[in-house]
């Protein structure tokens, strides 16, 4: 009295949809990861770039600030210890890491 029919699905294009279908579930976060380099990362990097060359350029005379917000005047540069030696005040002397100098600042 009752037949029974069974269907066969079809995928609609084989193996191409396949292989379409993970590059395009990726392509989300490729996009946020290009997204991070350009706007967070690449800056960054320039940024740490035109420190190191402000620091390599140092010379006895110039006035800076740490990052701590001192001001002092640079009497002298130890580049084996990468220490630099500010004049604070009239007798104060003090030596600081190369690194912790924030920049030069305007006279």
């Amino acid at each position: 009295m009752f037949s029974v029919a069974y269907a066969m699905g079809t995928s609609g294009g084989g193996g191409e949809s396949a292989g379409g279908g993970g590059l395009m579930a990726f392509l989300p976060f490729i996009l946020i990861i290009v997204i991070f380099y350009f706007l967070l990362i690449r800056p960054q990097q320039k940024k740490q770039k035109q420190h190191r060359e402000m620091l390599g350029t140092l010379s006895k005379g110039d006035r800076v600030v740490t990052s701590g917000g001192m001001f002092g005047t640079i009497v002298g540069i130890n580049e084996k210890d990468n220490i630099v030696v500010l004049r604070l005040g009239e007798n104060t002397k003090v030596e600081f890491l190369k690194s912790s100098i924030a920049g030069k600042a305007d006279k």
